[in-house]
Order: structure tokens, then C-alpha cells, then sequence
């Protein structure tokens, strides 16, 4: 019993830990092209 808690926590874990790397990323690139088009907007 302790073994499958266990296991479930670092699949919950691993799954938010994979869930925010992927948010922090897109959230990256949305500011990257807003800046891109602030750049181009300016020339």
C-alpha cells in the first residue's frame, strides 16, 4: 500500500513539474512575439 502512494505522488509530481515547465515555456514564446512585433512596429 505504502509502495503504490508512493508511486502515485511522484506520477502527480512529475506530472505538475512537466505541466509547468510546458506553461513557462509557451509563456515564453508569447512574450518573445509580442516583443518581435514591438520591435517591428518601432523600425
Amino acid at each position: 500500500m505504502k509502495q503504490a502512494l508512493v508511486i502515485l505522488l511522484f506520477t502527480l509530481f512529475g506530472t505538475a513539474g512537466l505541466t509547468g515547465c510546458n506553461t513557462v515555456a509557451g509563456v515564453g514564446e508569447d512574450v518573445q512575439a509580442v516583443g518581435d512585433g514591438i520591435q517591428d512596429a518601432a523600425n
